[in-house]
């Protein structure tokens, strides 16, 4: 029985870990990255001359008050370094023919790294992760505003500030909204034993545990592999890749957390007192994060304007993907924002850095404000006038205000691509051609145009002579389409990658110039062999309503293989003392709570930690053979040809390459 039992839990072991595990490609041409071309020097040089690129107000506002500047590294617990302070010093001087001056410019700024008085009692963190940590001292202690990433990072960079501003206790957390990099180390600067022996208030806004959760456990995946791209994970940090991401330096893939909020913002503008400081909480949902605030603190004539403020014109839609983001609703909010700023001297945010003075943060809002206003007006306008993303993305250029002010610039965001999100978010991607209703997959639909022109050479041919010219648009789809329609051409993939570095060298937008630069090396070296590991996430997914898991399940579950195949099994987790049953009907996964089942196939009992773990891969003998803490009773067979049903996810899928 004992044997039996082994076998029973390891099988099941075997099953579960298809969620989370697979094999990885591996592959390449080898190669390096090249020079700048002479027709990219020359779009680079344009940048330079049309732009005031001396300007030095956003220098000396970057570099004010600073106290104190980290060195070394940041690590995990295997070493894996996850920030090293040195990495951008190369950002020195004028910038290089392999990157666009305005970027280089923006990169500099962000390079500003370390522990920053903004004013009495306010301090800023930058530079250890992408975002910005916040400190504002109360009575007795600390309340902190954005825990960065990772639980490494938050760690790291509070015992600096402690270092040189003395060491005391965290009394409050706010997270200004639901993306990762503003909560996702909040393990890092309190303990949830902490926040229930202290009643340590943790402020977020309504919708913000849904929100931070959903997305990274429904396509946390896909959005994770996306986003080796728009941050440039793998790129080295070098005039020849990574210089920035627009809202700050390199992000930190380290272990990622969350805390449920125990205050939550939920009116238009609700007061609160934290730690005797006087706060003027705004709920601005459905804008740049679907759940987000901003806050004042009058005292101090300080406004804090979360992410929907920045240094840069921000992302409609995310090239790593996410919801589409509302630019009207956008600019509404900072238009409230010029009223919540009228008495304000002091503008901070969660990237980047201050601004001080009132006119200057009311021209900033403004800015920020037609940005997106403009975006959203120009682009409805075209599409009532029967144009298509493409053709908008072409057509909607900046007025020559707001062009030239470097706060709304696209470093992060980019104008062309929000154009198209403006365009999915009121009438989908659809662009009203029936030719684009059923169009054939990339790969096939490449094969036969390969076909018509004669084959990869000769389709090769035709792009050099694009890349010659400094025709990179046409070369790139080109070339696209001979690598999707030959994979075995070393010389189409090769002279792609150049094409996307040159594309990369001159963009304007880290975002777009990490997303290039990435392409190319994949090109070259084929997709990393390791993904974005949900071991990472393990103390965020420990905290996260166990709904979400199975939304993600059933989301997983392979359709075709499901077909026919009628399964009911029972979830009973002990230490939550919950019961799920889930079943599968019409090649659907479907669940819910209450009393278990008594014509289920089989019965799973186990706690949460020990399914979690399952689902994350990183479940050992311990965990699984070895505990008391998991029974099986029913039909073992079918427990793993349910949980066989699942699809695994490595997240080391091609983007550049055919799948």
């Amino acid at each position: 029985m004992q044997r039996q039992s082994h076998f029973t839990r390891l099988a099941l072991l075997a099953a579960l870990l298809t969620l989370a595990t697979g094999c990885s490609k591996t592959g390449g041409i080898g190669g390096s990255a090249g020079e700048a071309s002479q027709a990219t020097m020359q779009v680079n040089a344009q940048f330079a001359q049309e732009l005031k690129l001396d300007e030095q107000q956003d220098f000396e506002n970057a570099k004010r008050g600073f106290m104190a500047k980290p060195t070394g590294k940041i690590t995990m617990a295997d070493g894996t370094v996850l920030k090293d302070f040195s990495a951008y010093d190369f950002l020195q001087g004028k910038a290089p023919d392999t990157v666009n001056p305005s970027l280089w410019r923006h990169a500099q700024l962000n390079a500003n790294v370390g522990l920053y008085k903004v004013t009495d009692g306010v301090y800023q963190l930058r530079g250890f992760d992408i975002a910005n940590m916040t400190l504002i001292e109360g009575k007795t202690g600390w309340i902190v505003v954005d825990p960065l990433t990772a639980r490494e990072t938050a760690t790291a960079a509070l015992a600096f500030a402690r270092e040189h501003l003395g060491n005391k206790p965290v009394t409050a957390v706010v997270m200004t909204h639901a993306h990762a990099d503003h909560f996702g180390g909040v393990l890092g600067v309190v303990t949830p034993k902490e926040v229930a022996e202290r009643k340590i208030p943790i402020i977020a806004s309504a919708g913000f545990l849904e929100e931070a959760t959903s997305e990274n456990i429904m396509v946390g995946t896909g959005m994770a592999r996306r986003s080796f791209y728009q941050f440039g994970r793998d790129l080295p940090r070098s005039a020849k890749g990574n210089v920035d991401t627009g809202l700050g330096k390199d992000v930190a893939y380290g272990s990622v957390g969350i805390i449920a909020p125990n205050w939550l913002i939920y009116k238009p503008t609700q007061p609160m007192q934290l730690d005797g400081v006087d706060f003027v909480f705004h709920n601005v949902p459905g804008a740049e994060c679907p759940a987000e605030m901003t806050f004042s603190i009058p005292d101090k004539k300080l406004y804090d304007g979360a992410e929907n403020l920045a240094q840069t014109m921000h992302n409609l839609l995310p090239v790593r993907g996410a919801k589409v983001r509302d630019a009207l609703r956008w600019s509404t909010y900072l238009e409230q924002a010029l009223e919540q700023t009228k008495d304000a001297d002091i503008y901070i945010g969660s990237h980047n850095w201050p601004v001080w003075g009132n006119a200057n943060i009311k021209k900033f809002i403004t800015m920020q404000r037609d940005v997106y206003k403009y975006t959203h007006d120009q682009t409805v306008r075209l599409i009532n006038a029967g144009y298509t993303p493409r053709e908008i993305a072409d057509m909607v250029k900046l007025p020559k205000s707001l062009s030239e002010f470097f706060g709304a610039r696209g470093y992060y965001g980019d104008l062309r691509h929000n154009v198209k999100a403006v365009y999915q978010f009121y009438i989908g991607a659809y662009d009203g051609n029936p030719a684009n209703l059923n169009p054939l997959p990339p790969q096939e639909s490449a094969k036969r145009y390969l076909d018509l022109v004669g084959g990869a050479d000769k389709a090769v041919a035709v792009a050099q002579t694009a890349y010659d010219k400094g025709d990179y648009r046409w070369a790139a789809e080109l070339l696209n389409q001979a690598v999707f329609g030959d994979p075995s051409s070393k010389s189409a993939k090769e002279l792609l990658a150049k094409t996307y570095e040159q594309m990369g060298y001159m963009a304007e937008a880290a975002t777009w110039r990490n997303s290039y630069l990435t392409a190319a090396q994949e090109l070259r070296n084929g997709p990393p062999t390791k993904g974005a590991s949900k071991a990472m996430l393990m103390e965020m997914l420990l905290q996260t309503p166990i709904e979400r898991f199975l939304e993600a399940m059933a989301a997983g579950l392979n359709g075709p293989d499901a077909e026919g195949k009628n399964l009911k099994v029972n979830l009973v987790l002990t230490d939550l003392k919950e019961t799920y049953v889930l079943w599968i009907e019409n090649a659907v996964l479907h669940f819910k709570s209450g009393e278990a089942a008594p014509d289920a196939n089989a019965t799973l009992t186990l706690t949460k930690d020990i399914f979690v773990k399952m689902i994350a891969g990183t479940a050992g003998v311990k965990d699984t053979l070895l505990s008391d803490d998991l029974k099986v009773t029913g039909s073992t067979i079918d427990l793993v040809r349910f949980f066989g049903l699942i699809d695994k996810a490595p997240g080391t899928f091609a983007i550049v390459t055919p799948k």
